[in-house]
């Protein structure tokens, strides 16, 4: 699960020199409980994402730093927008009125769609090309990606951003399966089952029904 860190490229909370002393505990707890957070969110296990992100929280609150609580937050606010879940990032803007960076606000105006005149260079590598990508032309760069988050990411804003297509859909859904990733997957499902209704397609309906009825079952809760 390392590799959902990558979504931002920015936290850095367990980075070290090597040779160097070892990171206080307060980086290397909220670094895991944060990925323990994303784990679980993904997953569908929503109350227990919660718990792992509030305790991030106070495991960077309790040594006072501003700015690495404020990454929490945005760490938080693009795993919810994967999810095609639409979260303003209030707490993230509140918390970066005091303590602003320039990559976190960039990556904050990529989150919240403000992609006009936004500086790519300052964005995570694997989401540069999407936003230098001209408009109407975006559909196929999130399947270019090769971190999965990063690209149900990438998707999830064309579709917010109204510029997504059928293969935009089908690349996030392949995303979220092949992660196990209930929680997108069951999103996408659905917006595929609209767009077949839509296009009057009753074989494709009835496929993607069987596929959200495994989902739904999986999120389940069960008893020993």
């Amino acid at each position: 699960m390392r590799t959902l860190l990558a979504l931002t490229g920015l936290l850095l909370l367990t980075a070290c020199g090597s040779g160097g002393p070892p990171p206080p505990d307060w980086k290397t707890d909220s670094a895991d409980l944060i990925e323990r957070y994303q784990k679980h969110a993904l997953l569908g296990e929503n109350t227990l994402a919660e718990r792992y992100f509030q305790q991030a929280v106070v495991a960077t609150g309790g040594a006072g730093r501003v700015a690495e609580t404020a990454r929490l937050w945005l760490v938080r606010c693009a795993t919810r927008r994967a999810m095609l879940i639409d979260d303003a990032c209030a707490e993230y803007a509140e918390l970066a009125a005091v303590a602003p960076d320039a990559a976190d606000q960039a990556y904050y105006r990529f989150l919240t769609l403000r992609w006009e005149g936004l500086d790519a260079a300052l964005l995570p590598a694997q989401h540069r090309d999407l936003v230098r990508a001209p408009s109407g032309k975006r559909q196929a760069v999130p399947g270019k990606t090769d971190e999965p988050l990063a690209r149900l990411l990438g998707a999830s804003l064309l579709v917010m951003r109204q510029e997504a297509d059928a293969g935009t859909l089908d690349a996030a859904t392949e995303t979220a399966s092949s992660q196990g990733w209930r929680q997108p997957l069951l999103t996408y499902l659905r917006l595929q089952l609209q767009h077949a209704v839509a296009q009057g397609n009753p074989a494709e309906q009835a496929r993607l029904a069987r596929r959200i009825r495994l989902v739904e079952q999986s999120l389940l809760p069960t008893y020993k």
